[in-house]
């Protein structure tokens, strides 16, 4: 009899890892406190930022690891499955809130600062810690540099109730995220975020949804990209640059600020509820949506045209994400307080942010080690038996010899 081989894995897109690497990098830089650096995102130039990246990528993703499983093992497995990954997101949200508030009361501790209290705005957890941290495990309490992952976790929670509505067809899928999405920006899904005020959760997930699914539908074959069309790349190109003036106040200071156009202050504020990032306003999508044709279809074919010396790296940084991002908001935290202490200068705000991705190429190339399992292989090797040059034992009495 022959056994069967094990179906090939689907190889990996290189795209994907690319603009998710990529995206982890830039929210190291936005994150840390007082950086330079962030006054030069993308979200300087643009009404979406690397939090657009983040998510749509992890639709794509999210449809390449579970979609197959709803197919090949069922429905209530593939729930389970679900089920999985957001119980890990989640202690993932509980541990590093744990880790970064050690991180920063250590530093309060060794330099006298108040980078705890004022730095992260946990004033209130400091003052009633047993309240609001049943209130961070129960996500009726998130503060705003925590709010990512409870987002994730609720998106997550939707994918069985999306490919239930995948049986009846796509248009049932279509009819779900845009209802879901159409609530939540008329305000009727927000999410209390603290018990002392009225503010809501910074992330609705009810509305990032519709991004997350979009990429979804894209790893899931439902939607096809678009070719190359030359309107379509210079339509694409005329919203890029349309925006720009009005996205944001830092980082055009030098040459073309509010301040020194302050019109274009006014036109932003205008905008207000197209851009509006809590709720994944329309002009944000659409803009989004113009920067993801432009870079899938500069990237060419699978990729080809992507290449270079350290895109083999940032590749490794976007196969682990969960683990970078989660190393990344800690970095992050961390140095701001180098920076408070080594000062704000050019070169002390480079060396920060390049050293501060290099850690992040570490974490991913680590993390890379554990999930090859190298034990595994290097057991199957010691496995292997050795040839003695010792006389062999003898055999009982009246018991032949085993034939090789």
């Amino acid at each position: 009899m022959t056994v069967p081989s094990p179906e090939a894995k689907r190889p990996r897109d290189p795209r994907l890892d690319v603009f998710r690497g990529v995206g982890m990098l830039i929210i190291l830089v936005a994150h840390i406190p007082g950086n330079a650096w962030a006054d030069w995102i993308p979200a300087r130039f643009g009404f979406s930022d690397a939090t657009e990246i983040f998510v749509f990528c992890s639709g794509v993703a999210s449809a390449l690891a579970f979609g197959r499983v709803f197919e090949s093992a069922g429905w209530a497995l593939g729930t389970a499955r679900i089920l999985h990954r957001v119980w890990q997101v989640y202690w993932a949200h509980i541990g590093v809130f744990v880790t970064i508030v050690a991180v920063l009361a250590a530093a309060d501790l060794e330099f006298g600062g108040r980078h705890l209290r004022d730095g992260l705005n946990l004033a209130h957890f400091l003052d009633d810690p047993a309240r609001l941290l049943l209130g961070y495990a129960t996500l009726t309490y998130v503060p705003n540099y925590f709010d990512i992952l409870p987002m994730y976790l609720l998106i997550l929670a939707l994918i069985p109730a999306v490919m239930a509505a995948a049986r009846v067809g796509r248009s049932a899928v279509a009819v779900v995220v845009a209802t879901l999405y159409l609530l939540a920006y008329a305000r009727l899904l927000d999410l209390p975020a603290e018990p002392w005020s009225d503010r809501i959760w910074f992330f609705n997930p009810f509305s990032w949804q519709l991004l997350f699914f979009l990429g979804f539908a894209f790893g899931r074959g439902w939607l096809v990209p678009p070719a190359y069309d030359r309107r379509l790349m210079l339509g694409a190109l005329f919203i890029v640059a349309a925006a720009m003036p009005f996205s944001c106040q830092y980082g055009w200071s030098c040459f073309a600020g509010w301040g020194a156009v302050p019109w274009l202050g006014e036109v932003h504020q205008a905008l207000g509820p197209l851009i509006d990032k809590t709720h994944l306003a329309p002009l944000r999508i659409v803009h989004f949506l113009a920067i993801a044709y432009l870079a899938y279809t500069l990237a060419g074919e699978g990729g080809r045209r992507l290449a270079g010396t350290f895109i083999p790296t940032i590749q490794l940084v976007g196969r682990q994400t969960l683990a970078v991002f989660l190393a990344g908001l800690v970095l992050a935290q961390a140095l701001g307080v180098v920076l408070d202490v080594i000062g704000r200068g050019v070169a002390t705000a480079a060396l920060v942010n390049i050293g501060g991705c290099a850690v992040l190429f570490a974490v991913a190339a680590v993390c890379e080690w554990f999930k090859s399992s190298p034990w595994l292989h290097a057991r199957a090797q010691g496995s292997k038996p050795r040839r003695s040059a010792a006389r062999p034992a003898a055999q009982p009495t009246g018991v032949l010899p085993q034939q090789p």
